[in-house]
């Protein structure tokens, strides 16, 4: 994973991500922001993917502003040119997002400019440019953050807010494809590797399953063994085998062992979700 971090510790400014194929482009740009008064936080990328695993992101800082309704970061700074995902490609599963991260443009590409506003973009910046021609686009974020209404933290009957469908990168032949959460199955584990299982295959991805655990309990997952976490809304049967309980993915599509450790809480989760077993 190549996704770096550069910083400034002020929690108050604006937390970015900038994305750029180049190296030195992207010393460039992040150098440019950090030296920007309302920049606080930089976060570096140089791919889609790269940039888009940033959205699963363990860095408390991003963590905690999930847990708060806030979008991952406050903004996207992203090249158009890229190998595997464009930044155009890149920056429609951003702004999908609810909440979503403003979203800039700095490229050497002039020719994507009435797509870039299309899709929600503020600003299109040229290269090459100067220290003010940026400073001038992240103004434009803080205006545009600063006329969003206010994101709650919590939601109704002091519940917190529920977020919208994660998206997972897989790298295929060098192609990335984004799963979304809500089309995963179950999920094992295969050393520090994963393999999500949806209707339309299998895939690997580099992510221990006690993190996938984590980040998706709010989402109605749940874990019966320790190689196996399932989408709690998708068991449709709790029996009894051979060598214990099992549980029943689907249509008898899929039968899956229930650990001993996990057989107890996995039954209170099904009666509390008025389920039989």
């Amino acid at each position: 994973m190549r996704v770096t971090v550069s910083a400034h510790d002020d929690t108050r400014k604006l937390i970015v991500l900038a994305v750029d194929d180049e190296p030195l482009g992207l010393d460039e740009l992040v150098h440019r922001l950090q030296d920007s008064p309302s920049v606080g936080r930089v976060f570096k990328a140089l791919d889609a993917s790269d940039a888009l695993r940033l959205l699963s992101s363990d860095d408390p800082d991003l963590r905690a502003r999930k847990d708060r309704g806030l979008p991952t970061v406050d903004a996207v700074f992203a090249d158009i040119n890229m190998p595997g995902l464009s930044g155009m490609e890149m920056s429609r599963v951003f702004a999908a997002l609810r909440p979503a991260p403003v979203l800039v443009f700095v490229t050497g590409n002039s020719e994507e400019a009435v797509n870039a506003f299309d899709l929600g973009a503020i600003d299109y910046v040229l290269k090459p440019f100067n220290q003010d021609r940026l400073d001038r686009a992240v103004r434009r974020v803080v205006e545009k953050l600063s006329a969003a209404p206010a994101v709650p933290a919590r939601g109704g009957a002091g519940e917190p807010v529920k977020n919208d469908d994660e998206v997972i990168p897989v790298e295929l032949a060098g192609t990335t494809k984004l799963i979304p959460r809500s089309s995963v199955r179950w999920v094992e584990a295969q050393g520090d590797y994963a393999r999500l299982f949806t209707t339309e295959g299998s895939h690997l991805v580099r992510i221990p399953l006690a993190q996938l655990e984590e980040r998706w309990e709010k989402a109605g997952f749940v874990r019966i063994h320790r190689s196996f976490l399932v989408a709690l809304p998708l068991i449709t049967e709790l029996r009894m085998g051979q060598g214990g309980y099992q549980v029943v993915i689907g249509n008898e599509e899929k039968v899956l062992p229930v650990s001993r450790r996990h057989t107890r809480a996995l039954k209170d989760r099904l009666v509390g979700t008025g389920r039989n077993g």
